[in-house]
């Protein structure tokens, strides 16, 4: 838009302004352009034809009012040419692609590639001759689906497991010509009969899509030496409604198990016993029993002590009698709980031997077999103590009852024309020592004798050393004390008690 004026040489105005429209005419000088690729499109194998697969754009400059932005679209070359060299059209307004080739030629599994590369043109004028032209690739990818079953490669398959032995034994192959990207490839196997005991398990190699048959409960040749499966591959998607799975979709596997020498077995195990301790050297505990599994060998079984930690044991290596070679002692520190555990071996004639192993629990019957014990063995008292109550005594025994408390306390005859002192019982395991006057500076040994409630009962005498010290000040002063005081009829009645007891 210009104003226009005329003036004259002065410069004065002689007309006008008036306005002046200046119109731009359009001229074709911009090709069509693809502004929006990559351009990649996806369809269906055996899609109808017709199908629309992507939709393509360009852009053109010029003004959209006039032929020179008025464009149309076609394809000018495809790659594979195979099956068809005409598989798509494009719609040359509105530049949809769509197929034109029969569903049974659009297959995946029958392509040279499930890929085409189509070079798009773009022209403008209307498609003329005389049109400016652009040019860009669409990329078509032909989708599977699960149009194939997968296929076992051989109908029977072999594999060999030795007894006792668990893990993967054989490998078994299949084909499936669907695309292995997908769940339509992706082999799900299963045991569809011949695994009762669930001994075999059978999972997917996500690799090579191969099923691993394994053994997962260890296989006893003399139970079976023999084992038919019947195994079923299926895909992970499921086959289109006009595909099933055929024949070639299930396969059988022979599995033969081969025998080894295997350990020979103790019934029971663990094996337990009681007895009671104490019992004489030679004395018989109990006869252990083992069975060699392998039935069809016919083999012979020695036994043998494996851990025997007190080394109370021996056992007949042929008829696996176990016998004692030492007393059984329940307060032994290798008892626990009252159970001693011994460990026996059971070995057959094989070759090599295969051996077993059997536990032992012995749990031991208390019997009256040790002495009380006192404690403390040591008092100490001031010689002015106004409490003549010397110590309180405990006694304990290693015993289990009824042979251990109430125990009785007794204090040996004291000679001289005054007791000095005397025992009084608390409860069932403590008495209390009192001082019947005040005794001058001095060590004195008072013989006690702890009685238990055993059948028989067992005694035992302690010296209980008494300490009389002097006392300031709340010391206790013992350092300088006098010579033991203790009559010789004190020594005499406890050397009496020790010789009757040894009778």
């Amino acid at each position: 838009q210009l104003e226009v004026e005329v003036v004259d040489m002065n410069g004065k105005a002689i007309d006008g302004p008036v306005r002046l429209d200046i119109s731009v005419i359009d001229q074709n000088d911009n090709r069509p352009m693809f502004k929006e690729g990559p351009y990649v499109g996806h369809v269906m194998e055996g899609s109808a034809t017709g199908t629309t697969v992507m939709r393509m754009a360009a852009f053109d400059a010029d003004d959209a009012s006039t032929d020179n932005a008025l464009l149309r679209y076609n394809i000018l070359k495809q790659t594979p040419t195979k099956p068809s060299p005409n598989m798509f059209y494009i719609d040359p307004e509105k530049g949809d692609i769509v197929t034109v080739v029969s569903p049974a030629l659009l297959d995946r599994e029958t392509m040279e590639s499930p890929k085409y590369e189509l070079v798009i043109e773009a022209k403008d004028m209307g498609g003329m001759d005389v049109g400016l032209t652009g040019t860009a690739t669409a990329t078509i990818l032909i989708d599977d689906k699960n149009d194939h079953a997968p296929e076992f490669t051989k109908k029977e398959f072999q594999a060999t497991v030795k007894e006792g032995v668990t893990g993967v034994i054989v490998n078994l192959t299949v084909g499936d010509r669907d695309d292995p990207a997908t769940g339509a490839w992706r082999a799900v196997y299963s045991i569809i009969n011949g695994n009762p005991g669930q001994s075999f398990e059978i999972h997917t190699n996500p690799q090579t899509n191969e099923g691993m048959l394994s053994v997962v409960k260890p296989l006893d040749y003399e139970i079976s030496a023999f084992h038919t499966l019947l195994i079923k591959v299926e895909n992970e998607d499921p086959l289109i409604p006009d595909i099933a799975y055929g024949p070639s979709s299930t396969a059988t596997v022979q599995i033969t198990v081969e025998d080894v020498n295997e350990g020979p077995v103790f019934h029971p195990n663990p094996m337990t016993v009681s007895k009671q301790e104490n019992i004489p050297i030679g004395s018989v505990v109990l006869t252990v029993n083992a069975t060699d599994p392998d039935t069809l060998q016919h083999q012979t079984i020695r036994y043998s002590v494996y851990k025997d930690p007190a080394g109370w044991l021996e056992i007949n290596p042929t008829n696996g009698t176990v016998g004692t070679t030492a007393v059984l002692d329940r307060e032994s520190p290798f008892v626990q709980n009252n159970v001693y555990t011994a460990l026996f071996l059971a070995i057959d004639s094989g070759n090599p031997p295969a051996t077993g192993t059997g536990t032992l629990h012995i749990t031991l019957e208390d019997v009256n077999d040790n002495v009380p014990s006192l404690y403390p063995t040591l008092a100490k008292v001031c010689d002015d103590a106004k409490d003549l109550r010397v110590v309180v005594l405990g006694a304990s025994d290693k015993d289990l009852h009824p042979n251990t408390d109430p125990f009785k306390f007794e204090l040996s005859k004291q000679s001289g024309p005054e007791k000095l002192w005397r025992i009084n019982r608390l409860n069932n395991t403590h008495a209390q020592v009192i001082l019947l006057q005040n005794l001058k500076k001095a060590n004195y040994n008072i013989p006690i004798s702890v009685t238990d409630s055993g059948k028989p009962p067992l005694t035992n005498t302690t010296e209980l050393r008494l300490q009389v010290c002097t006392c300031k000040k709340s010391k206790m002063d013992c350092s300088a004390t006098d010579a033991l005081h203790i009559s010789l009829t004190l020594i005499l009645l406890s050397l009496l008690s020790l010789f009757c007891k040894s009778f």
